[in-house]
């Protein structure tokens, strides 16, 4: 597949993919901060392993699978690990956490958005439920109505339903 090919196909990594393996190129011999996904079957999520990594090649993947998460290109790091890019969230230089975005020389966009900045699902009153709902249980109390029916009350004195019951 030529890059014009990659570029081109909706499965593919972002249209920029190209532009920021020329970046990673040059980044060879430098330490970088690596924010890794790991997934399971439950959850996705992002780590930094806590240090800076030395770059030392940016090699072509042999069997790039779009559908698997695996990109045409994996990072050879100077601890031994050959790292997918299509298993990064964000590289970037002398900073783990809010580079400037001339630190960033490769970012997944849809992992940074989607899992990095997007907003909490959770809200504080929800965890409060749910968290009283296990402790019952754990206590043998069982709960007459199921966790999204509950209401709570909220710290101004009003109660905040979860899901409005059926009147």
């Amino acid at each position: 597949m030529t890059q014009t090919d990659a570029a081109a196909s909706p499965l593919w990594p972002s249209a920029d993919y190209f532009e920021q393996v020329a970046r990673l190129r040059e980044a060879i011999g430098q330490p970088i901060h690596i924010l890794e996904l790991e997934a399971s079957d439950t959850h996705l999520s992002a780590r930094h392993l806590g240090k800076p990594y030395v770059l030392l090649d940016l090699l072509a993947f042999p069997r790039p699978d779009p559908g698997r998460g695996l990109a045409p290109h994996f990072l050879l790091l100077d601890d031994g690990r050959g790292v997918n890019l299509g298993r990064i969230a964000r590289i970037s230089l002398e900073r783990p956490f809010n580079p400037a975005p001339s630190q960033i020389l490769y970012q997944d966009h849809e992992a940074v958005e989607c899992l990095l900045l997007r907003d909490r699902q959770l809200s504080k009153r929800l965890i409060a439920a749910r968290s009283r709902q296990i402790v019952g249980q754990i206590l043998g109390k069982t709960t007459e109505q199921p966790m999204l029916e509950q209401t709570t009350p909220d710290t101004d004195g009003e109660s905040d339903t979860l899901d409005p019951p059926q009147h």
